[in-house]
């Protein structure tokens, strides 16, 4: 919302050295956020200029610019002699005898740009053809402002070459631009924001729609016939509850508007286009309240709302057909002719044009909801709709009427019809009960009871004694967002000022406990992954049907059992991930495409378990708080939903240089993350060769307890997976229950003492069937080593003529520490013999 100082300044006692800075500071205190400031740095030579010439030159880039002769009049004397100016300009929308804006040499345009004579084009350019872009008064930068056209041929009439154009255009006004929020739509007016000013400066404020300011005609007997009906009610709620038409008749529409409330509405951002266009649109910046002009001969006797029905279609005013929906709100004729989108935009058969003469002057109070549908549904965001969807005020609706009406009368020259209809079916505002104690006891500062009486009275609500610190507060026409308790407590709270709350830190009456098990669990998890060069990422989790089927999943795998979406964020993903991997795939896929060669990431989630078929949640009621059983059947509804983390990376692991070549990531790398999670939470996890999907069967490890629990998985992805998804060859990926982490972590670990003790290394190479597992062997070896067996690390892996066909030799380094002495050479041999002879027992090993 735009706000003229100017402006306000006949609404609110503004000091008269107040500055848009000091304003916008005075808004800012209640909460109102400041957008920007406009105007008032513009600095002269701005002046009138009559075009004289127009040459028209094409040049070789394929613009054609204009090379005009522009007469300036006597406007600066000593700078421009009273000769006509040269000037260069790219913009075609003028010609000769036109009327513009020129800055001369030596004049500064908004944001510093300062004007000088220079050459372009193969011409010196004294000054410029301002846009009203160029000067701050919109957007649009498609070409230069025709003064005729902006304010009218009447008002062009006056004007001659010289004159001054920041005078005239009110350059010299700063304006104010407030960002207006969802519950703050009594703002949308310069009536609300000089009421916001008022509150915050404790200066006088002067209601522009006070019936002592403004005097509204009583509604009489026969006026203009109005029926209101609504088959379909949004929530419960009339789309239409108030509804005013008043008539003009004899209005010459052609006339121009008066130059000051051009002058306002373009400070406001608003173009003027034609007398009863202008009027609304002036009447709804300063009251709020949305208006619409009706041509009266087009309509069939009556007027009225109805929701529109199936395959119903309207033309709008901009031209465009748009296909009705059964929850559109439209406003109708006698005929039951739609005439416009109740609230969002006109239709064009009833439009005020240069033949109409009389009007209908609708002045209506729509439902929030039914408006903001609409809007939303046709993508019409209209100044009309964004005020209706954040609420009007129902009872400034007489008011806005009368003064559209009066402008009407006086500067188009009709007669108003002494009767008018008012059909008023509003429900009865309710008050409720306050604890003036509620501010003190939610913000922290100390709101005497006379304060907050006070604060409640001048946002306008009106306040009932009540018993003790209990009053009943009916809050203000303009003011639908206060509906409880916190809602005054925040208005008590803002009025004295949100600087005045100091930022204190809670106090906890008891020590916490810090992070839970699992809490901890989970950082250490993240914090060791992203140790081993991982970068975590979040990814949503939802995906499509089709994507188990390129993941490889058999058709009765668990994982394709799912949770399915009613309101999917997307048609296309409408499930409920059963694995991390299943998007964090998708995330990689993706960074790879941006050009990242070497990936690696990581995701800690949640995925839903939908294998024990379709639950069923009870809906409970608003009246109070659901009983246990309610609670209970709530919490059994709710799918199990394990946190699972999952990794994958693609690319090289390391990086080539003169140290060497590059390293591609590979399956050990893979298994590897997994094992360094499992050391780094205090735990020896186990690995052995698995098949699943999506995993290469040859190249994917189980991750155990030792137990045998499955914590997850790990490996290279099968080629086809990696197709289907495409993603780069020989991509390695692996996940991980965190919950079975969490479960196995959860019991104290006693501290062991560390041994003082020297230690002994013996090596012993081991051959083996293809299919014994190295560990296996390792398993085996620390089971008949004993306590004293520290480390056992396979440092070598050999398959040749020496073993045979079908065998392979492991190689092992065991450590053996004791506690209590330092071992000899015979202790470490009987040691290692008993841990061969374990192995050669359980796997069939023998010792090379």
């Amino acid at each position: 919302m735009y706000a003229p100082v100017s402006w306000l300044r006949e609404l609110t006692d503004v000091p008269a050295d107040a500055t848009g800075a000091d304003v916008a500071a005075t808004l800012v205190r209640v909460g109102l956020e400041e957008e920007g400031l406009h105007g008032g740095d513009i600095q002269g030579p701005l002046v009138v200029g009559r075009v004289l010439t127009v040459e028209p030159e094409p040049q070789k880039n394929g613009k054609t610019i204009n090379w005009c002769t522009v007469d300036v009049g006597q406007h600066g004397q000593m700078l421009t002699e009273g000769k006509p100016q040269e000037i260069v300009c790219g913009a075609h929308n003028f010609g000769p005898g036109d009327l513009v804006v020129v800055v001369l040499p030596g004049g500064v345009l908004p944001g510093g740009f300062e004007i000088s004579a220079r050459k372009t084009y193969g011409h010196v350019s004294n000054g410029m053809i301002c846009s009203a872009a160029e000067l701050g008064l919109g957007e649009d930068h498609s070409g230069i402002i025709v003064l005729g056209e902006l304010l009218g041929p009447e008002a062009a009439a006056g004007l001659k070459p010289g004159d001054d154009a920041i005078e005239l255009l009110g350059l010299a006004d700063e304006v104010v631009e407030v960002n207006v929020t969802p519950d703050r739509g009594y703002c949308f007016s310069m009536r609300g924001i000089a009421r916001e000013y008022a509150l915050s400066s404790g200066a006088a404020y002067r209601d522009p729609a006070d019936p002592a300011a403004l005097p509204v005609d009583a509604p009489g007997e026969g006026g203009y016939a109005v029926h209101l009906t609504d088959e379909a009610p949004v929530d419960g709620r009339a789309g239409c509850d108030r509804y005013i038409a008043r008539v003009v008749r004899g209005v010459d529409t052609t006339a121009t508007s008066p130059q000051w409330m051009q002058k306002r509405l373009t400070q406001v951002g608003m173009r003027p286009i034609s007398l009863a266009v202008d009027v609304t649109n002036y009447v709804m910046m300063l009251l709020g309240q949305p208006l619409h002009a009706f041509d009266l001969d087009t309509l069939s006797g009556s007027v009225g709302t109805r929701r529109a029905r199936a395959g119903e279609k309207l033309t709008t005013l901009d031209d465009v057909e748009r296909a009705l929906d059964p929850e559109d709100l439209l406003i109708v004729d006698g005929a039951d002719t739609p005439l416009a989108i109740a609230g969002v935009m006109g239709g064009a058969t009833s439009e005020v044009g240069e033949s109409t003469t009389n009007v209908l002057i609708e002045a209506a109070h729509f439902d929030q909801v039914s408006v903001a549908r609409s809007a939303r549904r046709h993508r019409l965001s209209t100044e009309a709709s964004r005020r209706f969807e954040r609420g009007v005020d129902p009872d400034v609706t007489a008011a806005a009427a009368q003064l559209a009406v009066d402008l009407l009368v006086e500067h188009g020259g009709g007669t108003a019809d002494p009767a008018y209809t008012d059909v008023d079916h509003r429900p009865a505002r309710q008050p409720f009960d306050f604890d003036v104690t509620l501010p003190t006891r939610y913000v922290g500062l100390d709101y005497p009871r006379e304060e907050v009486l006070a604060t409640l009275r001048a946002i306008g609500c009106e306040v009932g004694e009540g018993e003790g610190n209990v009053v009943s507060v009916l809050p203000a026409s303009w003011r639908p967002d206060l509906t409880d308790g916190p809602e005054l407590v925040e208005e008590v709270a803002r009025v004295r000022g949100y600087d005045q709350i100091p930022s204190v830190l809670p106090q906890p009456k008891s020590a916490g406990r810090g992070l839970t098990h699992g809490q901890r669990i989970r950082r250490v998890v993240a914090t060791t992954l992203a140790q081993q060069g991982l970068s975590e990422v979040l990814s949503y989790p939802f995906v499509g049907a089709g994507l188990f089927d390129k993941l490889g999943y058999a058709s009765d795998d668990p994982r394709r059992a799912v949770v399915t979406l009613s309101n999917p964020l997307s048609d296309e993903a409408p499930l409920m991930r059963t694995s991390v991997l299943d998007t964090l795939l998708e995330t990689l896929r993706r960074n790879v495409s941006r050009g990242q060669r070497d990936v690696a990431v990581f995701e800690m989630g949640l995925v839903t378990d939908g294998t024990g078929g379709p639950r069923t949640a009870p809906v409970p009621g608003v009246a109070g708080r659901p009983d246990d059983a309610t609670f209970e059947a709530l919490y059994a509804a709710v799918p199990p939903q394990p946190r699972h983390v999952a990794y994958a990376a693609a690319g090289d692991a390391e990086r080539g240089g003169p140290w060497g070549p590059a390293r591609p990531v590979d399956t050990g790398d893979a298994v590897a993350w997994a094992l360094t999670v499992g050391r780094a939470v205090g735990l020896d996890l186990q690995v052995a060769p698995a098949e699943r999907a999506p995993w290469h069967p040859g190249r994917c490890a189980v991750i155990t307890l030792a137990d045998g629990t499955v914590v997850g998985y790990a490996g290279e992805l099968h080629p086809k997976v990696v197709a289907a998804l495409e993603l780069p060859a020989r991509t390695v990926a692996g996940e991980l229950d965190v919950d079975v982490l969490v479960a196995a972590t959860g019991t104290p670990v006693d501290a062991v003492a560390l041994s003082t003790y020297p230690v002994a290394h013996t090596d012993v190479a081991l051959v083996v069937d293809e299919a014994v597992t190295a560990a296996q062997v390792e398993e085996a070896l620390r089971a008949g080593a004993g306590d004293d067996l520290e480390n056992v690390l396979l440092f070598d892996t050999y398959r040749g003529d020496q073993v045979g066909e079908g065998r392979k030799s492991l190689a092992y380094r065991l450590t053996f520490r004791a506690n209590d002495r330092t071992l000899t050479t015979d202790e470490v041999s009987a040691l290692r013999d008993r841990a061969v002879a374990e192995a050669a027992s359980r796997t069939g090993a023998v010792q090379r």
